[in-house]
Order: C-alpha cells, then structure tokens, then sequence
C-alpha cells in the first residue's frame, strides 16, 4: 500500500491523475461491450439526435451512436498514441544507451543525427512525414514516432554516460561481459525510472498530436471512430450539434490531464528533488 500512495495518491493531482487514467483504460476495455450499437452503422432516420436515453451521447450526422464511436473510437485514439510513445522511445532508447556507453564516433554520429531530427520543429516535421507517405492511422504513428525518437535518445544518453561510471558496470567489464549485455542487462533497466515517467506523460501529447492529425485529415479518416476525426465531422455541425464537438473534446481533454498529472506523478516519486524545482 505504501508504494502505491508514493507513486499514484502522494497528493491530490497524482490521485487526479490515478483516478482519470484508470477511467480511460476501463471505459476502453467495458464501453465496446456496454453499447448496443455498430459503431458503423448508419441509421438515416436519426440523424443529428440529440443525447437522451435511447443515445446518451447523440448520433452523428449518418445516425450513428456517438458513445458506441467513442467506445470502439477510444481503442484507435489511445492505441495510437501508445504506439507512438512506445515505438519512439524503444529507438530512442537503444540509440541513447549506444551513444551513451560507446562514446567516441559513434556517440558524435548518433547525436549529429539527433540535433538534425531536433533541428525541426517536431510537429512539423511529422507532418511533412505524414503527407509523404499518405494519411492514415499507420502513417501517422510513423511520422510521429520518427520525430519524437530523439527526445528519449538525448535524455537516456546522458544517464547512460553517468551510469556506466558505477562500480557494477566496471565489474561487468573485468569479468568480460559483452559491451551489448551489458548495455541491454545492466544499464538500460537502471533509466527506466526516468523513462517510464516520460513515457506516461507522452502518451497525452501523443493522443494530441494524433487527434491534430485526425482533424486537418492527415490522420485517421471517416468513418473509423477516432477521436479526432469525429471533432473534424462534428465541426461542420458545432452550432447544430454542439455534442457532436463537445463530447469528444471532453474525452481527449480528461485523457491528457489524467496521463500528464499521471506521469508528472511518477516522475516526482522517482525523483523526489523535481518536487522543489
């Protein structure tokens, strides 16, 4: 119990942040199965409904269930922004643990290429990706986790460079232990205190980015239940339908604050000295 509090009820925020996260995640795993409604399919005769009891949510434009799309929607939104965190940061990772522990060439190659990818704004540059490649949910987790990848790499570098200056590592070393393990056995498990924190936080900005995406059409397309790509088909119908826009937003807005005060949280517990920064 202690370690629970330390990590997600220290104080009020992170306990915000507890609370809403695990809403998202059981709202993902109960929602698809608490509706009736195909959130695909298409009822002409209830068009633009507003939320009542037969759709607590309203229907969209098409007649479809807004919460039966926000349900099934929430598995494309969040594990999109899952993905780019985790694909970002497992690169990031092995390019920073590399760098960090060879030093050297490979550490001034490794980084000349993460100061040309940091060169960018970073949003931008995963728009260009994107509207390289074509839209949709694979580009976007691509381009975004291609721009993002150099954030972890610098972060893990410089605690990589700090950590293989412990005795353990030296000892790896004497007894003729692989550079390779002992990067991968030794010294990446020691960051992940500080990399999961980030991770957590990520996944807001993730979820923002990917929702920007949906909504200038880069992202996911209609009618795949994304939650951005419902804001961008309800705005043409925000004065009617206010809903339609609204409840959306309200759901990627608690998801940002629930992962952001989440990982803010960790990120304090693991390093207690941010607190008086």
């Amino acid at each position: 119990m202690k370690t629970i509090k330390k990590y997600f009820f220290r104080d009020i925020p992170s306990a915000m942040g507890t609370i809403i996260s695990l809403g998202i995640i059981l709202f993902m795993i109960i929602g698809p199965a608490a509706t009736k409604y195909d959130p695909l399919e298409v009822d002409m005769g209830a068009k633009l409904v507003a939320p009542g009891a037969s759709h607590i949510f309203g229907t969209d434009e098409m007649g479809r269930d807004l919460f039966s799309r926000l349900a099934y929607g929430s598995w494309y939104s969040m594990g999109t922004a899952l993905a780019v965190v985790l694909l970002a940061a497992a690169f990031g990772i092995v390019a920073g643990g590399i760098a960090g522990y060879a030093g050297g060439g490979v550490y001034n190659v490794l980084m000349r290429i993460c100061d040309v990818f940091l060169s960018f704004p970073q949003i931008f540059l995963a728009m260009i990706i994107a509207a390289a490649i074509g839209a949709g949910i694979g580009p976007t987790i691509f381009a975004l986790a291609v721009s993002w990848w150099p954030n972890y790499a610098r972060m893990v570098r410089g605690m990589v460079i700090v950590i293989k200056e412990k005795l353990y590592v030296e000892s790896a070393k004497s007894i003729g232990m692989h550079p390779v393990r002992i990067i991968f056995r030794i010294i990446i498990p020691q960051t992940m205190s500080m990399v999961i924190p980030q991770i957590t936080m990520g996944i807001g900005n993730a979820l923002i980015a990917a929702s920007g995406f949906s909504f200038i059409g880069l992202g996911a397309q209609m009618p795949t239940p994304e939650w951005g790509a419902m804001i961008s088909q309800g705005s043409r119908y925000v004065f009617n339908a206010p809903y339609y826009v609204v409840i959306p937003g309200i759901f990627i807005f608690l998801s940002v604050l629930g992962f952001s005060l989440l990982g803010d949280s960790l990120q304090e517990a693991t390093n207690p000295e941010l607190k008086n920064i």
